[in-house]
Formats: structure tokens, C-alpha cells, sequence
């Protein structure tokens, strides 16, 4: 599904990523781990074209994707759930998901009435404008907008950061009916502990690194990755 080989970018002159490499298989659950500024949002906007890549390979469906512009990537199958939600505030909940819906797709899987059945809160608030919603809200329209180009694999950079213990909840409870749905999913949180029971495998960033990966049995068996890599 992805795969991305000796990746390196920067800021200017700042060096941040000096060859990542990890893979997401098909309906597959992967993490990127560390702490913050260590690259994992560089690392996402590498991929998305955001932010093109100094060196390494980005493989999306075995096709060299290294570089190209972000409506290509997500014509690739790739949807974003970005950092902060970056949703469109003088539009509508339900603008906001008509925005990007992939009209060439044939019998989506993810509709209004999906995303609708998923976040009946989405719902109840279809007609506000998005900065009249919550912080938790935002994160269900950000969610549901990725879904709705119905992409093969979806990308969650710090997934429950800001909300409350309960939304937060919330939002994990969707993501583990998207992974039931088989959908493949990359997430960026700093709840290791749900993170541990949700996800497949684990990558773990340090200094633009990848310093540590494995699955979820591996990352319980070595509690030393917690303390050595993700305590602040």
C-alpha cells in the first residue's frame, strides 16, 4: 500500500528526516512514535507532497509517488486527517464533506449517509458552520472528510491531541470501526497505551530517524522503548 524507502527532507538549511524508511500493508494499522519535533508531521507532508522530499522514495501501490503534488497522492488512495484539523470554517459540516468527495468513484463505500451512521453528531450539526463546532467535532468532520475521498489508506497526525478524555474515546471508538471496515490506517498520537491495542506494528522516530519498529507483542515485550524515546 505505501512504502517509503530512505526518506530525507528539511526546513531551509534544517536537516529534520534523514532516511525514514517503513510500510503500511493492506488493512493494515501502523504508528509513528516520538516525541514532539523528532519529524513525524515532516515525515506526513513528505508523503502528501506538502513538504516534496530531499532524497529517499515514496511507493504508494507500487508506483513511485517520490515528490508528486498532493491531489495526485490523493487520487493514489491516500486521505488526510491533518494536525490541528484544519477544516474549513465558513463552510457547512456537510460542505465540508461534499468538498472532497471523489465523484469518480464507483459505489463508494464511504457516502454522506456513511460518514452520517459513523458520527451521528455530524448529523445533528450538519447545517453549522465549522467554527461553530467543538474541538471534538472538528476531529469527526476532519475524520469524516478524509473518509469521503474513500481512500485505501488513511493518515492520522495526532489523532486525539486537545480533546477530552471522553471525545477522545469517541474518536477511538470510529477508528476501530474504520479498521473493521479493513481500511488501512497510519496514526500519529501519543496514547501509546491505546495506541498499543489498536495498531498492528509501531514505528518509532528519534531525530529523524526510525530507531525502533516492530508489532504490538514486540513494543509490550520492550517497556524501555516507552522511557528511552517517548517520555518527555
Amino acid at each position: 500500500m505505501l512504502k517509503v524507502e530512505g526518506l530525507q527532507n528539511a526546513y531551509g538549511q534544517s536537516r529534520i528526516l534523514f532516511g525514514i524508511d517503513f510500510f503500511v500493508g493492506a488493512g493494515e494499522v501502523v504508528t509513528l512514535l516520538g516525541r514532539n519535533g523528532m519529524g513525524k508531521t515532516t515525515t506526513i507532508k513528505s508523503i502528501f507532497g506538502l513538504l516534496p522530499p530531499t532524497g529517499g522514495r515514496i511507493e504508494i501501490n507500487g508506483q513511485d509517488m517520490t515528490g508528486e503534488a498532493p491531489h495526485a497522492i490523493a487520487r493514489q488512495g491516500l486521505g488526510l486527517v491533518p494536525e490541528g484539523r484544519q477544516i474549513f470554517p465558513t463552510l457547512s459540516v456537510e460542505e465540508n464533506l461534499l468538498a472532497t468527495q471523489r465523484a469518480e468513484t464507483n459505489a463508494p463505500k464511504w457516502t454522506l449517509s456513511s460518514i452520517y451512521q459513523m458520527f451521528p453528531r455530524l448529523r445533528e450539526r450538519r447545517r453549522n458552520m465549522g467554527n461553530q463546532l467543538s474541538g471534538g467535532e472538528q476531529q469527526m468532520l476532519a475524520v469524516g472528510r478524509a473518509l469521503m475521498t474513500n481512500p485505501k489508506l488513511v493518515v492520522l497526525d495526532e489523532a486525539t491531541e486537545g480533546l477530552s478524555p471522553l471525545m477522545r474515546e469517541e474518536i477511538w471508538t470510529c477508528l476501530r470501526k474504520i479498521k473493521a471496515e479493513g481500511e488501512a490506517i497510519l496514526v500519529i498520537d501519543k496514547n501509546v497505551d491505546v495506541l498499543a491495542k489498536f495498531a498492528d506494528r509501531h514505528v518509532v522516530i528519534e531525530k529523524g530517524r526510525v530507531v525502533w519498529s516492530g508489532d504490538t507483542a514486540a513494543l509490550l515485550k520492550t517497556p524501555d522503548i516507552k522511557e528511552r524515546y517517548l517520555h518527555v
